[in-house]
């Protein structure tokens, strides 16, 4: 969703016993199977992307007895790590295909791993009341309108548009100015601080307007509402300065270091097999950030409860 260079956060988790795995782990016709050692997954700063690290994760560490080091990283630092070898996997991309141009297609130093089964939506959303109070303001042409109502003391005067952390991928700058709204964009600053507005501006009836995502478990607690733009159409938003249409809709994907993929290491093997739903990361977002469960415990109650899903991620025995 999203990009930008920030100083990695380094979490070592402790090698743990294996789980179910009493029988070797044969590889694949054609690869020699390697012991699987430490994986480094690049964790990007919201949390369906911690979802996605924690249920893996807890996996590679159960059940094939590796090391697993997560790393704190924005998008772009994520696949830079690819490139210097820093990092093995990211687990969601949104996109990005200037980034797999050069890293998958000119520099080869990295692959795609497939898709993760989530659906990707960005874009401008308002709190339930505000779509009910005033119905037509889910109409873009009809946000200036409307625009004195998102004044606040940092809007320049305008109405405020609010973003989500200043890393994310966006193109609301170049879309008020396309459009011609009267408004300008503020960051929250983080996903937790976005999704706080969005809480109080429902539970107060405050006017918000802002950038927004799924899949996030926000939604199965608040119906916000989203304001379609210019529909989307192929290579629309090629040209940041003159995007005047809607975000792509995204099947999100995993990228791996090409040499990892290589190695035959059997975690390779089981984050190319990772495919959930929009719902399952839901869930797992859900009980780490509301539940307030370690990432561990988190995946665990998932895992649990959905084991027929997650055998067949593992690697052929």
């Amino acid at each position: 969703m999203r990009a930008r260079t920030a100083a990695a956060l380094v979490s070592v988790l402790a090698l743990t016993a294996c789980g179910n795995s009493s029988e070797a782990i044969v590889a694949p016709p054609g690869v020699e199977r390697t012991p699987c050692g430490t994986v480094s997954i690049a964790v990007n700063p919201w949390v369906g992307y911690a979802a996605n690290v924690a249920v893996v994760s807890y996996l590679l560490k159960q059940e094939l007895g590796c090391t697993v080091v997560e790393k704190d990283l924005t998008e772009d630092a994520s696949w830079e790590g690819l490139a210097s070898g820093e990092v093995d996997a990211i687990l969601e991309n949104w996109g990005h295909d200037d980034l797999k141009k050069t890293y998958i297609d000119d520099k080869k130093v990295a692959v795609e791993q497939g898709l993760t089964g989530n659906k990707g939506v960005i874009g401008w959303y308002v709190p339930p009341w505000m779509a009910k109070e005033y119905p037509d303001i889910t109409k873009w042409k009809n946000l200036n309108k409307y625009a004195d109502k998102f004044k606040t003391s940092k809007s320049d005067g305008k109405g405020q548009l609010l973003g989500g952390d200043p890393s994310f991928v966006t193109n609301d700058a170049s879309l008020i100015k396309n459009l011609k709204l009267d408004f300008s964009v503020v960051y929250a600053g983080s996903e937790d601080a976005l999704i706080a507005e969005f809480q109080r501006a429902e539970k107060d009836k405050k006017p918000l307007i802002g950038y927004f995502y799924t899949p996030q478990w926000l939604l199965s607690e608040i119906k916000l509402v989203h304001i379609p733009l210019p529909i989307y159409k192929p290579g629309c938003d090629s040209d940041p300065k003159t995007v005047a249409c809607d975000y792509q809709p995204y099947d999100l994907d995993k990228i791996a270091r090409k040499s990892f993929v290589d190695s035959g290491s059997p975690a390779a093997d089981l984050i190319k097999n990772f495919r959930w739903t929009n719902d399952d990361q839901n869930e797992v977002a859900r009980d780490i950030t509301v539940k307030k469960l370690s990432r561990d415990d988190a995946a665990k109650r998932w895992l649990d409860a959905n084991r027929a899903t997650w055998q067949e991620w593992l690697p052929a025995r």
